[in-house]
């Protein structure tokens, strides 16, 4: 299946997880050891309008981190929605790179930061196992790079037998047993 349509699917796990946050979890902890409800909602908010320029081929500066964290998670997968923006490349942060490497950036802030919003107010979520396969390939692909840069913490063990979602989370560093 095409990356975009993967992503398509991906999105609405997350934003209906955005829909459930009530004021009370805001100050809930989250896997990320950084921020808690507030602040994970806070950073969807900031780099979501590059991540969605980033599709159109424009360099759009970070959000400033108020607003409607669903409309903008709808509007960045709408953008990536579209086959066309995972051709060529893009600017993301000032920096040229390829298109499909940040179109799988995008992918994990609805795989693995969907995990963390759930995690941090305590629901469940699932993704489908073709989107975790091409999740997984994603974060192999950026893992050493991610952790140079902060983005990734060391990866997490796990059996080899682990389920592919424990792979996926392990990989970014994050601990899939994770509980606040």
């Amino acid at each position: 299946m095409d990356k975009h349509l993967l992503l398509v699917e991906a999105a609405p796990v997350t934003i209906a997880l955005a829909d459930r946050i009530s004021p009370e979890d805001l100050g809930r902890p989250t896997p990320c050891r950084e921020w808690d409800v507030r602040g994970l909602v806070g950073h969807l908010l900031e780099w979501g309008p590059p991540l969605e320029g980033a599709a159109r081929k424009e360099a759009v500066a970070p959000g400033g981190g108020d607003g409607d964290v669903r409309a903008q998670l709808e509007r960045l997968a709408a953008a990536w929605g579209e086959a066309d923006a995972w051709d060529g490349g893009t600017v993301m942060g000032g920096i040229e790179m390829p298109a499909d490497l940040v179109g799988g950036m995008v992918l994990g802030e609805f795989v693995l930061h969907g995990w963390d919003l759930a995690r941090g107010i305590g629901v469940p979520v699932a993704f489908s196992g073709d989107v975790l396969r091409l999740m997984y390939d994603e974060v192999a692909r950026s893992a050493e790079q991610g952790r140079a840069m902060g983005v990734y913490g060391p990866e997490v063990p796990v059996p080899a037998d682990a389920a592919m979602f424990d792979r996926v989370l392990a990989l970014s560093g994050r601990d899939p047993f994770w509980a606040a």
